[in-house]
Order: C-alpha cells, then sequence, then structure tokens
C-alpha cells in the first residue's frame, strides 16, 4: 500500500472508530423507548443537524453532484428547490404539532403516532405503516451500504463486495450499541464532516479547473448545461417541460412523511426551541445542495482542463477529486481523507437512521403491538438490536449488486414514505374529520401508486414516466383519505376530543 493511501485509510479509520466509540457511550439505554428516541433529550442544534445530516444521505455527495456533472444544472436545480421548500415548510408546520401530539398520546414511532392518533385499537394502521417503513427502507439502508462500497472500491482497489460489507458493520455497530442518541450525535458530527468536504473539493475543484471564469466559460459551450428550463446531454439539450419541473419539485412532499425526519421532531427536548432548528436546518440544507450541483459543474470544467479524466459514473466524481487533492502533499491526503469520510458520513448518517426506524417497525410496532408480545425492559432492547441486526444482514443482501444507482433507489424509496406517509401526517395534523379508514385508504393507495407508475404506467407511456412517481401518488393518497374519510363518517368521540386538546395544547405553546 502506498503511503497516500495509508494516509488516507488511517484518517477514515480514525473516523470510524470515532462513531463506534459514541456507540459505546450511549449502549445503555433503559428501555426501547430511549434506544429508539432517546428519552426526548435532543438540544436545537442537534436536532437540527441530525435530522439533515440523516435526510442527505450519499445521494447529497454522489448523487446529486454526479446528476449535474452529467447533465447540467436542470434537473438537480428543481429537485434542490423542491427540496429546500419541503425542508422548511415541514419544520414551520410540522415539527411542533408532532412534538406536541405524540407527547401528549405517549408514541415514540411513527407507525405508533398514526395509530394512537386516529385511534386505531386494532393495530391496523400501526402494521400497515411498518409494513410501508420495512419495505421502503430496507433498499433505501441498502443504497447507503453500496455507496460504501463504491468509495472503497473506487478508492483502494478492492473488492466492492468486501468494502460494502465492513462498512455496513460499522454502522449496524454502532447503531445497534447505542441506539437514537448514538445515530443522533453521529449524525450532528458526520454534518460538520459533509459540510468540510463540500467547502474543500468546491474551492480545489474550481482552482484545477483555472477559475470561476473557466467554469462558467466550460458550461456556455455545452448546450443546456446552465438553462433551468432543458437539460444536457451527448446528443445536445432537451426541453424540460412545465410538467417535468413540477414533477421533479414535487421531491419536496416526501419529507412530511419521512420517519428518520420525522422522528426528530419527536425528540427535541424543549419544543419551543424547534424555531431555532428550523432556520439551522433550512439555512444549512441550501448551502449543501448548492456547493454538491456547482462540484458537478465545476468536476465539468475540470475535465475540459485536463485536471479531471472524463467520468463514465459521475456519482464518484467527489472521490476521484480527492484522489488528485491527495496528491499535493502529506497535509492534503489528510484533508483528502477527511473528505472521503465525509461521504462516508453522508451515507452512515442515513443509513443509522434507517436502520432504527426499520427496527422499531419490526420489534415495537409488529412483534409488541400488533402480535402482542409481552416483553420486560431487557428483553425489549435485546429484541430491538437483533431486528437491527436482521435489517443491516437483508440491506446487505440488497446491495450486492455493484451497478445498482444510489440516486435511483434513494428516489424510489422517497417517493414511497412521500405518498404513504405525508398524507396521513398532514391530514392528520390539521382535518379533524380525518378517520383511521381514511388514513388506511390513503397509505395503501399512495404506496401502492408508487409501484404501480414506477413499473406499470410509466414502462407504457414515456411521457408520464418523465414524471417523479411521488407527484402523482401523493394526490392520490390525499384523495382518498378525503373521499373515505367523508364516506365512513366522523372519527369516534374520543379521537376527536384528543385533537381538540391538542389543539389547545398548540394555541398555548
Amino acid at each position: 500500500m502506498s503511503t497516500t493511501s495509508f494516509i488516507i485509510l488511517s484518517t477514515i479509520v480514525i473516523y470510524l472508530i470515532t462513531v463506534i466509540v459514541i456507540g459505546f457511550k450511549f449502549s445503555k439505554s433503559a428501555d426501547s423507548s430511549e434506544f429508539y428516541l432517546g428519552g426526548r433529550k435532543l438540544g436545537p442544534l442537534v436536532t437540527a443537524m441530525s435530522a439533515e445530516a440523516s435526510d442527505m444521505s450519499s445521494w447529497l455527495l454522489m448523487g446529486l453532484p454526479g446528476l449535474a456533472y452529467a447533465a447540467g444544472l436542470c434537473d438537480p436545480f428543481w429537485t434542490a428547490v423542491g427540496l429546500a421548500l419541503g425542508t422548511y415548510l415541514n419544520w414551520l408546520f410540522i415539527a411542533k404539532r408532532l412534538r406536541l401530539y405524540s407527547s401528549q398520546i405517549g408514541e415514540f414511532t411513527i407507525p405508533g403516532f398514526i395509530s394512537g392518533r386516529f385511534g386505531d385499537d386494532k393495530n391496523i394502521l400501526r402494521l400497515i405503516a411498518a409494513a410501508v417503513i420495512v419495505i421502503f427502507f430496507i433498499p433505501y439502508t441498502g443504497s447507503g451500504f453500496a455507496a460504501c462500497g463504491k468509495l472503497f472500491g473506487t478508492l483502494f482497489n478492492i473488492d466492492y463486495h468486501t468494502a460494502m460489507i465492513i462498512s455496513a458493520i460499522v454502522i449496524v455497530l454502532y447503531t445497534t450499541l447505542g441506539g437514537f442518541l448514538a445515530a443522533s450525535t453521529t449524525d450532528f458530527i458526520q454534518s460538520i464532516v459533509m459540510s468540510i468536504a463540500l467547502v474543500v473539493v468546491f474551492g480545489f475543484g474550481i482552482y484545477k479547473a483555472g477559475g470561476m471564469g473557466e467554469v462558467i466559460n466550460n458550461a456556455k459551450t455545452l448546450e443546456g448545461y446552465l438553462s433551468v428550463t432543458a437539460t444536457h446531454s451527448a446528443d445536445g439539450a432537451s426541453t424540460y417541460g412545465v410538467l417535468t419541473t413540477i414533477s421533479t419539485l414535487s421531491w419536496g412532499l416526501g419529507y412530511f412523511g419521512m420517519p428518520h425526519i420525522l422522528l426528530r421532531f419527536m425528540a427535541i427536548k424543549d419544543h419551543h426551541k424547534l424555531k431555532l432548528s428550523r432556520r439551522i436546518a433550512s439555512i444549512w440544507v441550501v448551502i449543501a445542495m448548492g456547493a454538491a450541483i456547482l462540484i458537478g459543474i465545476v468536476g465539468s470544467a475540470m475535465t475540459k482542463a485536463g485536471a479531471l479524466p472524463a467520468l463514465p459514473d459521475g456519482e464518484t466524481i467527489i472521490v476521484d477529486i480527492s484522489k488528485i487533492i491527495s496528491e499535493h502533499g502529506v497535509f492534503a491526503t489528510i484533508v483528502a481523507g477527511i473528505i472521503l469520510a465525509g461521504i462516508l458520513a453522508s451515507t452512515m448518517s442515513t443509513a443509522d437512521s434507517q436502520l432504527l426506524a426499520a427496527s422499531s417497525s419490526v420489534s415495537e410496532d409488529i412483534l409488541k403491538h400488533t402480535f402482542g408480545i409481552k416483553l420486560s425492559d431487557k428483553a425489549g432492547i435485546i429484541l430491538a438490536r437483533c431486528t437491527l441486526l436482521v435489517i443491516g444482514i437483508i440491506g446487505i443482501i440488497v446491495a450486492w449488486d455493484p451497478n445498482s444507482s444510489v440516486f435511483r433507489i434513494v428516489s424510489f424509496a422517497w417517493a414511497g414514505f412521500g405518498a404513504a406517509f405525508a398524507p396521513a401526517i398532514i391530514f392528520g395534523m390539521f382535518w379533524r374529520k380525518t378517520n383511521k379508514w381514511g388514513v388506511l385508504a390513503g397509505m395503501i393507495s399512495g404506496g401502492a401508486m408508487v409501484f404501480i407508475w414506477e413499473y406499470l404506467i410509466g414502462p407504457m407511456s414515456p411521457s408520464l414516466a418523465k414524471i417523479y412517481e411521488l407527484a402523482p401518488a401523493f394526490a392520490v393518497a390525499c384523495i382518498f383519505i378525503v373521499v373515505v374519510s367523508l364516506i365512513t363518517g366522523e372519527p369516534s368521540d374520543e379521537v376527536t376530543k384528543e385533537f381538540d386538546k391538542f389543539t389547545e395544547s398548540l394555541k398555548a405553546n
């Protein structure tokens, strides 16, 4: 192994050891509620940054720059606009309400909240919601493992599967040990590492491309590259229509249904601090996504300048730029290691939260509440950790194909959660007449439409295939919630009184 590779590897290993130590620090959870929600002890800064780090998975440092590198500004720009709006509105309208309501009814998982909010005594909603989480989070987690495999495989020329398995073991280990508090604390640290990676790569890329002027000149020579109404390709520019723009903006709708983000809202210690968390989170998201997109555009200029080879897979662009940085001395090599740790951080920060959400769905919502398995606090923790291990193993199996697209897997899972949960959460917070049958119909129809649009309608119609499946699936779920709730009558007096109590509490706070 060369000196450069050794330094980079050592930097990454130190980072991995750090997150494992954090896992050990928080390994003494008193019960499953503390393991899965941290006893609602998070501060505003950790709440904000862990929420966004768990959201900004490997697609931020791999998928988004890769998309900009290949197709120019348009597609990633509208995706980022939708996500930025979704982030802000989610914090503004949902965060405080979810914190107060979930605490009021004593629930600490998303399926549990949905079930408790609508008075589902038979736990049908809990079971369906838990199933949705397992179905969509396992491939989502697998995409994170795959990103780690690509990273180490490209960097050290080692077998993809070996790199992917080692990465997965580390993620599963510290999450299994420390639960929610470990995941949130490491996510906060990971957000810092991700920020450093974006800033350094962006600045170095401009320098190697010959300055910002050269970056802009290169982009202008590529047809449609800087346009927000057309996308670039080897065959020229293609129009990015209004319908496609709207469907891309619909990425933002997914935020209202992301379990790993919503859990951060539920976990903050003082709900009065959520305004501060919102500001921190919104600013960081805009800056991070803007930098990621610009890195892709800068990378194209580097290729033209001969500083970066043409990349068949744009998702490795930050990895390749880091290799170039490592050629500039020992200190630069350490910086390159930190950058690569940032990519690893972006993956780990999402994968750990996904593992926890999927594990809680199986152990708490399905086994304990739906099937009534009685467990002591100690046994509950053991079950939680065993479930997490099993889901991690399944995630490794899902990630076995090295040719899978990180961006595509994430976008499909994002659509699934956005369609199944976002309408249920929104209507549950704002419409008093929403009942359990409407929410059940909405979750099933929304989740099903994601599959129908992706695998049936899309292949049959090339024009409709351009529409992101979240947009039609979200609309279908909303329609079903309204229509079925009105047809089946108002919710029970108990549910209505609980909603009124929540409304009064919201006014008082």
